[in-house]
């Protein structure tokens, strides 16, 4: 069996472009493999946080997050607002910043390693995102990440147990301190194959060349 092209992905749930990416990266794998023959593809997610010093309960908005934590003006909060909304749904999300509850995501974090022990990271992610940008749930409580958790078939009791327990912190930041390591400090971040770094949400035609690119160079050696 061929060994999958692996894209490892760093990103955090309060990060609009990370969804946006991921879309994207969806998009690109699917023209790459569109093409016969070339090898499959395998994601991984790993934890970052923008703002890891946020509290579970924020009182305010996301607009009175961003004025207060970038210290922008209201005026270029909502420009910055409107325009990744507009974007987003160029990718067919329907972000709601009106409901968004802005929190602290490590329990989050905590979950899709949870998930991805159980081979449903994946859909853990794309659950948690469209909870948060989309649906307006709070995704910082135990509780309420069990929920979510129980709807993509996971165990929500575990799921509270695992939390309650912090099981996975460890594991969130140790993929922190490897973003350190190799210098990511934005997100999202994508490296493809363990040798090639994407920064930023960008066009799916990107992925898809990065994808074919990797799969030409491990031809030869195939």
């Amino acid at each position: 069996m061929t060994e999958p092209l692996k894209i490892d992905i760093w990103s955090d749930i309060a990060c609009p472009w990370c969804y946006i990416g991921k879309r994207r990266l969806e998009a690109g794998i699917a023209a790459y493999a569109a093409e016969p023959g070339r090898p499959p593809v395998a994601v991984e997610y790993h934890s970052f946080q923008l703002a890891p010093d946020t509290p579970v309960d924020f009182e305010g908005s996301a607009a009175d997050f961003l004025v207060r934590h970038k210290r922008l003006s209201e005026a270029q909060v909502a420009s910055m607002i409107e325009r990744v909304t507009g974007i987003a749904a160029e990718e067919g999300l329907r972000y709601d910043y009106g409901a968004l509850q802005h929190t602290n995501t490590v329990k989050a974090h905590q979950l899709l390693h949870y998930a991805k022990a159980r081979g449903l990271q994946v859909e853990a992610k794309e659950r948690i995102l469209r909870a948060y940008f989309v649906e307006g749930r709070h995704v910082g409580r135990a509780e309420d990440l069990a929920e979510l958790a129980a709807e993509i078939g996971l165990d929500g009791d575990d799921v509270l147990r695992s939390l309650g327990e912090d099981e996975y912190l460890n594991a969130v930041r140790a993929d922190e301190r490897q973003a350190a390591a190799c210098g990511i400090h934005a997100v999202p971040f994508f490296v493809i194959d363990g040798r090639y770094g994407v920064s930023g949400a960008q066009p799916a035609e990107v992925f898809a060349r990065a994808l074919a690119t990797v799969a030409a160079e491990r031809a030869p050696a195939a």
